[in-house]
């Protein structure tokens, strides 16, 4: 058997980082076990689907590095869901309801209010021919309902273990709506039954969902596949994520300059036993993956724990790795290499860099302080400012000659030359930045001029 997993989104916001991480759980176990991964654009909500968000689920997806091997949208396959409703419909497992929205919302507040279950009463069951021909001739148009066996519903979960649902606590789900449009629930178990898909992978939210699918499964003639429920992914405050909110956007991260291989890291082990590090690559999370170490506790993704795992990720980047984007902010092809050393110790993103290029080729306003002893540092800089060509021992050895004139050591040293040479307090070495500033731009800097 191939494993086939499946990503399923539905088209109508943007993928927040709970959606990427279903989506690379389910690409890590199917590589994992030599198989492959369905998209699936659920696009059966037609009023709420959107075309700009398709084009950002692809985007996302190869952004991360992980693009589907098959892909499919739900309403391609209308026919095939009408045609299992159908054989629903002749073998009687769905029944026509004829309530409103309203009236099913007010009997769901009754029986809240009763402290019982809001779960359907199956009223519609005890109309007669003539009451559905009647409500009809009214205008009324039927949503048709799956009758559950009423029974335990039990399976190993991937990541839970043993799960046992009784179909009493659930209500028979709608399969087709008044519309005539097929649900989530029927066109998701055809799709996973008929594409070939053996283990699906999603959030806890859908574990009554499941209950009641594996009884569609075997009502329509087929073998459910495997089934795991990820514990939900909270934002720093403890809140649940959402599209409709925007929630840590996957568009966000990466215009914010997150490297698709630290969020990959970092949603690959959030939620497990592992310890959260940098990769040299998506093969390091293929081959280090468990689906078993995934715990069932909530797990909180805090953009700052990203940010932190962003910059050592990056340090782990060679010039080549950033050499384009390095390019693109204006650093002389030459210098990638020595610039990088220097600077990939001091930023988060990449994007950073162009600060301390800035730094290095100017203009600079330096900062001179005025008390007695950062002039006389600056004064005696100034007059033994060495002859270039410069190299990582310049700067030791010019320090060295300022202290022996001036007697000034340490802070009161080393402060009043970096602010002069880079208008900032902390910084890069300034033995990797000297040679690059160069001497007519060190000297006019300790003369307090831009450069």
């Amino acid at each position: 058997m191939t494993v086939k997993t499946r990503f399923a989104p539905s088209p109508t916001g943007r993928l927040h980082v709970g959606n990427a991480r279903t989506a690379l759980v389910n690409w890590l176990y199917a590589r994992a076990h030599g198989g492959v991964m369905q998209l699936r654009i659920d696009d059966t909500d037609r009023e709420r689907s959107r075309e700009d968000y398709v084009a950002g689920v692809l985007a996302d997806l190869d952004w991360l590095g992980i693009p589907a091997d098959e892909s499919f949208r739900q309403t391609e396959r209308a026919d095939r869901h009408a045609a299992a409703f159908e054989r629903l419909v002749a073998c009687g497992r769905l029944y026509p309801c004829y309530e409103t929205p309203e009236e099913l919302s007010a009997r769901r507040a009754a029986q809240l209010a009763a402290g019982r279950p809001p779960v359907y009463d199956r009223a519609a069951l005890a109309l007669s021919d003539a009451d559905r021909a009647a409500l009809e001739a009214e205008g009324h148009r039927p949503h048709w309902r799956f009758r559950l066996d009423d029974r335990e519903t039990s399976w190993e979960d991937l990541v839970r273990g043993r799960i046992d649902v009784h179909a009493g606590s659930l209500s028979d789900p709608v399969l087709i709506r008044a519309d005539g449009a097929s649900t989530y629930t029927l066109a998701t178990v055809v799709d996973d039954a008929e594409t070939g898909v053996t283990h699906v992978i999603r959030g806890e939210d859908h574990i009554t969902n499941t209950a009641a699918q594996i009884q569609l499964f075997h009502a329509l003639g087929a073998a459910e596949p495997h089934f795991g429920h990820l514990a939900w992914l909270l934002d720093a405050g403890g809140a649940g994520l959402s599209k409709r909110v925007g929630s840590l956007a996957v568009a966000e991260l990466r215009e914010d300059g997150m490297e698709p291989l630290a969020v990959a890291a970092f949603l690959a082990r959030l939620g497990t036993s592992d310890a959260i590090e940098p990769v040299a690559g998506l093969d390091e999370l293929v081959a280090s993956f468990d689906i078993s170490r995934f715990g069932r506790a909530a797990a909180r993704f805090d953009p700052a724990d990203l940010v932190q795992l962003n910059a050592r990720q990056i340090r782990r980047l060679d010039a080549e790795g950033v050499r384009a984007p390095l390019v693109g902010l204006g650093v002389p092809d030459e210098l990638v290499a020595p610039f990088w050393d220097a600077v990939s110790g001091n930023i988060e993103r990449i994007a950073e860099a162009g600060r301390w290029w800035q730094v290095v080729a100017g203009p600079v306003t330096p900062v001179i302080e005025v008390d007695e002893t950062s002039q006389a540092v600056l004064a005696a800089a100034r007059d033994t400012l060495p002859p270039e060509p410069w190299d990582e021992t310049t700067w030791s050895a010019w320090t060295r000659g300022i202290q022996g004139l001036t007697g000034v050591k340490g802070r009161g040293l080393f402060r009043p030359l970096r602010l002069a040479l880079t208008a900032a307090e902390h910084g890069p070495e300034l033995k990797k930045l000297l040679p690059m500033i160069g001497a007519a731009r060190a000297a006019a800097r300790l003369s307090g001029q831009d450069a």
